[in-house]
């Protein structure tokens, strides 16, 4: 083949287009075998290693046509790009300059290998691509300053014996290969020194590219991008340039295309494995590979992803148990004599209950509430109480069982050291940055920054003031909430009193003004909601970054109990009303109860006769369904829509013709914080089945459903709309876990009060046992004896509905009382209007009820929680074992490096002695030899 001249160079590019053409799904295997003969023939001058971006004239297009495909390797075809930036020129264009000319130098310094892209053989032609390798040096030197841990030995340790269920399990079940991409092996931190120890067959593949992106993320976040002469320490960090615009963006690259294999024999294809078995929705009964997960981005994805698959795998558990729960509901639906009461003309049809508002709100009759008591009958009932008990045994154990499926991937993936590690190694740049004093650490005696404790205790301070300014400002907002609703409640009276009274006969209320307040209060409150997350992330990233927490595991501890206190209070806030302060302060005719006293004229709202439980079910659907609603949506649509727009707007090529780095350009940013609102998603779910769950017992069903879908949507996210992220390392799923424990417990309490106060399990069971009259266990005329009745006559005239409120049927002359819902003496009774004895009877059986139900489930939780060990045995076993081995191994190699030293030391002094002899008169010699 000849060199390209400039007589030759329009011909041969347009031959070398129109085969390249012509092979467009096995064309990178036929441009690497151009690009290795260019390089033969040309000498290494046309792509030669050292060139960053500045090539012979003519010969751009030929540069270009060679780099298509997926191929993650220099011009040369040997050195792997293990990160990318890109940038462009702006206004700013000669201070940014500088900043990457100091940035790039110092990095070279450093010892890693740089190759610019020119904007012109990029597909947009603005953008330049900074392609950055490290070699095995830099690699090294890192992978022992970072205590990497890499193999030396392939494990010999006897798997234990697995029941064969090969036959049960086959339909989940996928290929080994993909489940165990590596083979088991003993590791031990990477030394330089013993580099002949460990099992290296090639350098340049002994590392896995998410250790080598790892590492060389370290690097940058570390780099000065100032003259070292100047001392200037604000100026370093990758983040800091890509901040203020510097450069665009930093990533590491995709192996492949997600829906295609690599053509090159050289590059993974384990992109295309994760989205074939793991990201596409049809493989939502499939097991995870967990394996590759973490092979390909990291041990901190991996744990995330093993631990919502876990909890999606005990959620099934729980929502067989709510529908269970539901379904018998259903079938006693016949046997609910307190409804058929409410619903009988002949009962609920002749009692006339007292207004519910003052002025606008007018008498009613209690068959009004016919379709809602059934409706609460089905999640109000005797399998309701056993199904809370329930939950709060299943939270146990799903924490408990978690841990020890933690602590097995911790072994398997050799993270049982790993917290220590990086409390050592790993300080925050930041950290670094903003502390100037040093001290000796405690542990290693070597100088480190820290921050001076009245500089902490004045930033917590200020972060704790600010934290309950925000928490003040979401109540405010749910007490807004609860004014709307007091508000509006007599309009929706006023409305519906026509439309509803015609209907009462037939088929009851199809939409109260209870049920209208209590959907519109939702819907008001779950925008709030959405409205108040936003200034919340702001707010909670900003005191964090004030505090300057040291490690990454400590900003992260901090921002999660920060982020969960504000969710909790924002999600829970309005649930927490309704169960436990709706209709609990309302106070009785004649004498009621007003929200900011009588002069907001906003009466405190009562129950329906049914219970606030129906409520509390509907609160809880509108919110919890909303939340996975608008999350789904914005996981999944938003980036699809933001990658599809970018690549309109930007590409003037196929995909298929574009390189590697500028195909991952195109696609969105996986944030520092995005692994934190997959967590914080998930555990607010979490709240919702176990916080109320005696309210709905479908809750459970409903999140398995969407955690079904929420793992297949992750994952496709992942594999197909995000940058691959930078690979890191977790060895469990951090303070998420205590805040699991805490919501664990305090879910037992809720929902103990729940049973006791919001549903009306209690009154009835202690009207069935105690107070019913002549002993005779039914449920006849309970109704009767749970209202109270009051003197209309009696009733203040502010209290009183005016005239054109009050509906056809009534007639002051003739119904003179009315009814409400508490336990009060009658009118003409010496102690009337004071609570009767059977209330204080209900209320010490209510609290019975609390001690007993709490007692018996901590009993049991505790029991649990003793009984099944945080670490399997065969794990402990395990892990002591591999100690042993590697101590042995490590002890072994020693002893055999220090004796070949030996050795080599005495043959290395003979040799001397024997040159020094030679040198001797042979008489000289003689002497000295019958000497030695």
């Amino acid at each position: 083949m000849k060199r390209i001249t400039g007589k030759t160079k329009d011909a041969t590019l347009l031959e070398m287009t129109n085969k390249a053409d012509a092979h467009v799904e096995d064309g990178f295997a036929v441009l690497t075998g151009y690009r290795k003969t260019f390089l033969a023939d040309n000498n290494g001058s046309l792509l030669s290693a050292s060139d960053k971006g500045t090539q012979l004239p003519g010969h751009r297009e030929i540069n270009k046509l060679l780099q298509n495909g997926d191929s993650v390797y220099f011009r040369d075809g040997i050195r792997r790009i293990d990160f990318v930036l890109s940038y462009t020129d702006d206004k700013d264009g000669d201070k940014k300059a500088d900043r990457r000319r100091e940035f790039e130098a110092n990095l070279e310094k450093a010892g890693l290998e740089l190759e610019t892209e020119d904007k012109m053989d990029s597909d947009d032609h603005k953008t330049y691509y900074l392609k950055i390798h490290a070699p095995w040096e830099v690699l090294a030197t890192y992978a022992e300053v970072l205590k990497i841990k890499v193999p030396f030995k392939k494990t010999d340790i006897p798997k234990g014996r697995e029941i064969s269920l090969a036959w049960l399990t086959q339909p989940i079940r996928l290929p080994r290969n993909i489940m165990k991409p590596e083979p088991d092996y003993f590791t031990a931190p990477f030394n330089k020194n013993k580099v002949d120890f460990f099992l290296i067959e090639d350098r340049a593949t002994f590392f896995p590219p998410s250790t080598r992106n790892r590492i060389v993320y370290y690097m940058l976040t570390r780099c000065p991008y100032y003259n070292k002469d100047r001392v200037d320490r604000e100026k370093t960090g990758i983040k800091r340039l890509l901040s203020n615009g510097t450069y665009t963006s930093a990533y590491p690259l995709h192996d492949c295309r997600y829906w295609k294999r690599s053509k090159d024999a050289q590059c993974e294809s384990e992109r295309f494995h994760l989205y074939k078995y793991w990201a596409r929705f049809l493989c939502f009964y499939k097991e995870q590979p967990l394996n590759l997960i973490r092979k390909y981005y990291g041990e901190k994805i991996g744990i995330y992803f093993a631990w919502l698959g876990f909890y999606t795998e005990m959620l099934f558990f729980a929502a067989v148990m709510g529908v269970i729960c539901f379904v018998y509901g259903l079938l006693s639906y016949d046997d609910n004599i307190t409804s058929k009461e409410i619903c009988d003309p002949n009962i609920g049809g002749t009692i006339v209950m007292c207004p519910l508002c003052d002025k606008k709100c007018t008498y009613w009759k209690l068959n009004s509430t016919c379709l809602s008591s059934w409706q609460s009958h089905l999640f109000d009932n005797e399998g309701t109480v056993f199904f809370a008990i329930f939950m709060g045994i299943w939270v146990t154990l799903f924490l408990e069982l978690w841990k020890r499926r933690q602590a097995r991937l911790e072994y398997e993936w050799d993270l049982v050291d790993f917290e220590e590690e990086q409390q050592q190694l790993q300080i925050r740049p930041e950290f670094e940055l903003k502390c100037t004093s040093r001290r000796p650490n405690r542990v290693t005696q070597e100088m480190e920054p820290y921050l001076p404790l009245t500089s902490k205790c004045a930033r917590f301070c200020f972060s704790g003031a600010t934290v309950l300014f925000w928490t003040f400002l979401i109540v405010a907002c749910i007490m807004g909430v609860i004014a709307y609703r007091l508000a509006v409640y007599a309009a929706f009276a006023s409305i519906m009193k026509d439309s509803t009274t015609s209907k009462i006969q037939l088929v009851g209320s199809l939409i109260t003004p209870q049920l209208a307040t209590s959907v519109t209060a939702s819907c008001i409150n779950f925008v709030i909601i959405l409205i108040l997350n936003l200034l919340y992330e702001y707010v909670a990233i900003r005191i964090t970054d004030m505090e300057i927490p040291k490690t990454h595991l400590e900003y992260e501890n901090k921002l999660t109990m920060k982020m969960f206190m504000f969710q909790f209070v924002n999600y829970y806030s309005s649930c927490f009303y309704v169960a436990f302060f709706k209709g609990k302060f309302v106070g009785y005719p004649g004498n009621y109860t007003y929200m900011f006293g009588e002069w907001s004229k906003l009466r405190n709202e009562e129950c329906a006769p049914g219970g606030c439980l129906i409520e509390l079910t509907t609160q809880l659907v509108i919110v919890m369904t909303g939340k996975q609603l608008v999350g789904n949506i914005q996981e999944a649509l938003l980036p699809l829509l933001k990658n599809w727009w970018i690549n309109r707007k930007g590409r003037n090529h196929p995909e298929s013709r574009c390189s590697r780095w500028e195909q991952d350009h195109g696609l969105q940013t996986f944030g520092q914080f995005g692994l934190f609102y997959e967590y914080l998603e998930m555990v607010i779910q979490f709240g919702f089945i176990t916080l109320f769950v005696a309210s709905f017992p479908l809750a459970p069903l409903l999140a398995l459903f969407n955690n079904i879908l929420e793992v297949r949507v992750d994952a496709w996210k992942f594999t197909t709309q995000f940058r691959r992220p930078v690979a890191a390392k977790a060895r469990n799923i951090g303070a998420w876990q205590e805040i699991l424990n805490v919501v664990a417990i305090l879910s037992v309490v809720t929902n103990a009060f729940i049973m006791a106060f919001t549903s009306d399990m209690i009154p009835r069971l202690a009207f069935l046992y105690a107070h019913h009259p002549g002993n005779q266990t039914t449920m006849r005329g309970y109704i009767n004896d749970s209202l109270s009745v009051y003197e209309i006559s009696k009733l203040h005239p502010k209290n009183k509905p005016d005239s054109e409120e009050n509906p056809p049927w009534f007639n002051e002359s003739i119904i003179t009382t009315c009814r409400y819902r508490d336990y009060r003496y009658p009118p003409g009774h010496p102690r009337e209007y004071s609570q009767t004895m059977q209330f204080w009877h209900i209320l010490a059986a209510k609290m019975a009820f609390i001690i007993i139900m709490e007692h018996v489930v901590f009993v049991v939780k505790f029991f649990v929680a003793w009984l099944i060990p945080d670490v399997p045995s065969d794990v402990k076993d395990r892990v002591k074992h591999e100690r042993y081995m590697v101590q042995e191994y490590l002890h072994d190699y020693d002893v055999k490096k220090i004796t070949m030293q030996l050795s080599q030391s005495q043959t290395t002094d003979f040799s001397h002695t024997t040159e020094s002899c030679s040198l001797l008169p042979p008489d000289k010699i003689e002497v000295l030899s019958e000497c030695i």
